[in-house]
């Protein structure tokens, strides 16, 4: 039997804002709070494919929605080219791919040709665009314990969530972790998808060039916010 097809929520209203460098939590205005088995609220959107209802989108299949704190960043850019070069075998398998970043459709764009260039992917999933943050409040995909992760106009950045989502619609799965996991480390280098001890690693946007060449000295720059080095002995 299908599953019954949940209305959208009314999330036009939802918002953040920021008031002596804490967040104004607005998971005390949503009722909902989302548990392996719950239904994956519904909900209408812009994304890099077109406008979307997302139960409609998922169907009869599986989904897996992933979420990504910022465009043109260089742990999302090898992510997402990573899972576009596995879509066929997720496809294979009846499970539709779908992403969401905390900017606008035009910028989705431009950072697609970035990921396809950078990793050699043809990405073709939709990224769903969230600059205001409802889907990422309605999925509760933001981090309350880090007020610093915000962007140039104080709105919180999404975390790096994902959710498994069954054709009835229930959540089957969920993982949850913070914007700065793997890009702290004392030696100031993070790790792209799929590294191995060997490979080249990542530094960070918020080391300079200058800096970065004086700590790391030869670096390999694939983009502005793409930089590679071998990984420091120390």
């Amino acid at each position: 039997m299908a599953a019954e097809r949940a209305p959208p929520l009314p999330i036009g209203d939802l918002f953040v804002s920021m008031a002596f460098g804490k967040l104004d939590s607005i998971a005390n205005h949503v009722a909902i709070s989302l548990r392996l088995g719950s239904v994956a609220p519904n909900f209408d959107s812009e994304t890099s494919n077109g406008p979307i209802s997302f139960h409609d989108f998922i169907g009869d299949k599986w989904a897996v929605l992933f979420s990504h704190p910022d465009d043109f960043t260089p742990i999302c850019t090898t992510e997402l080219g990573a899972f576009a070069k596995l879509e066929p075998e997720f496809t294979a398998r009846g499970v539709k791919l779908i992403g969401l970043s905390a900017n606008n459709v035009d910028s989705h764009h431009r950072w697609i040709k970035d990921i396809d260039e950078v990793t050699g992917s043809k990405l073709t999933f939709p990224i769903i665009s969230d600059p205001e943050r409802k889907v990422a409040y309605l999925y509760d995909m933001v981090d309350y314990q880090d007020t610093t992760n915000v962007d140039s106009k104080g709105l919180a950045l999404t975390i790096r969530s994902v959710f498994i989502i069954d054709p009835s619609k229930k959540i089957r799965l969920i993982l949850t972790y913070p914007a700065s996991t793997g890009r702290n480390t004392a030696e100031g280098v993070t790790t792209p998808i799929n590294w191995l001890p060997g490979d080249d690693v990542v530094i960070p946007p918020t080391v300079s060039t200058e800096d970065a060449k004086k700590k790391f000295g030869e670096i390999r720059e694939v983009k502005p916010y793409l930089r590679f080095t071998k990984l420091p002995s120390q």
